[in-house]
Formats: C-alpha cells, structure tokens, sequence
C-alpha cells in the first residue's frame, strides 16, 4: 500500500470514529434533541454577536425558535380564559406580535460568544403528556440554567413553557403582565406594548 493509501485509508477511519461519536453524543430523546437544536442556534447567534446585530441574529434563529416553540399555544395560556372573548382579528394581532417578540428576547439575551457551551441534562423527566428538558450555559463567566417544557403537539415535540434557573416560570410571569394591560387597554393595547417592546429589544 502506497503511503497515500495510508493516509487516505487512516483519514477515513479518523472520520469514521468521529462521525460515530457524534451520533452518540446526540440525544436521541426527540424532545430533548429539539431543545439541542435551540441551543445550537443559540451558541451560532452567539457568534454572530455585534457584527450581525440585534436584527440579524433576530433573522438567524427565527427559524428554530418557530420551530422550537408553540408560541400560539404559550400565547393562549399567558392571556388565559380572555382569549376567548378577543376578536379575531386582534388574536392575529397578538400572535404575530408575540411571536417577535418572543424571537426579540434571545436575539437581545444571546449576543455574545466567549467560549460559551450548552449542556443537556441526559434526564428527561416526563409530566404527564409533557417532558421536561434542563440546560446549562456554562463558560466564559456565564452560568444560566433553563428548563423547557415541552408537549407533543402532532407536528412533533414543542415547547410551552420555559423555566428560568429552574423555578421561574415564563408564561406565569407573562400571564401577570399581560392581565393588566388586558383590562386597561384590551388586545390592542397588549399587541402596542408589544411591539414597542420588541422594537426596544432590537435596538
């Protein structure tokens, strides 16, 4: 065997083995692989830092947050019984705004990249029809742990709470929030604040 055999041969072993622990690393529970998606858009926004801004890191992980989450559904629960009563038109309204806005909060909150890594918990812990999927963002003095709930939907598994360093709960904190400007203002006045938040977050 000539010596570029060799190292041929030798190159597609090393890749070999590469590939295979790859796939091993990757968790194979499909709610947890579908927050290791999330991070992984996180970590490239992360990346993209200043140089892409608020609005081109909003435009890089849109996708996987659309996707990752069932924003619809995290909407509903966050206004409560009074969604019901709302027009239609205005429950459009709310969702698209609280999609941006959602979207807005981890293009602000995921700008910048010093050797940060996620690590998923390999103990998913099921709530009745929910799983729960906990992550660490640990490196370069930053240490935040997040817990995703998340439901099988028919489009596959998607996330309908996040809880932040394990306790605080985002739709109960969104649901406190929002009741106010629900009763003072009605829909609009939600989807104005909103916007004006969004517009804030991705200055």
């Amino acid at each position: 065997m000539t010596q570029t055999s060799v190292s041929l041969a030798l190159g597609a072993t090393l890749l070999s083995i590469a590939l295979g622990a790859q796939a091993q690393a990757a968790p194979v529970d499909p709610a947890a692989a579908k927050v290791d998606s999330l991070d992984a858009a996180l970590i490239e926004a992360m990346k993209a830092g200043k140089s892409a801004g608020a609005q081109g890191r909003f435009k890089l992980i849109l996708p996987t947050v659309e996707s990752a989450f069932d924003l619809p559904a995290m909407l509903r629960v966050a206004i409560g019984p009074d969604w019901t009563k709302i027009a239609p038109a205005d429950q459009v309204a709310l969702t698209d705004a609280y999609r941006r806005y959602a979207v807005a909060n981890y293009a602000k909150n995921f700008s910048g990249y010093s050797g940060q890594a996620f690590t998923i918990s390999p103990d998913v812990q099921v709530r009745g029809v929910d799983k729960i999927v906990s992550t660490q963002l640990e490196g370069g003095g930053t240490d935040v742990s997040l817990k995703y709930r998340l439901r099988n939907t028919g489009a596959g598994w998607k996330v309908i709470d996040v809880f932040y360093n394990g306790s605080i709960s985002q739709l109960a904190t969104q649901r406190s929030d929002f009741a106010a400007t629900l009763a003072n203002g009605g829909a609009k006045a939600l989807v104005a604040k909103l916007d004006a938040q969004t517009d804030k977050l991705l200055k």
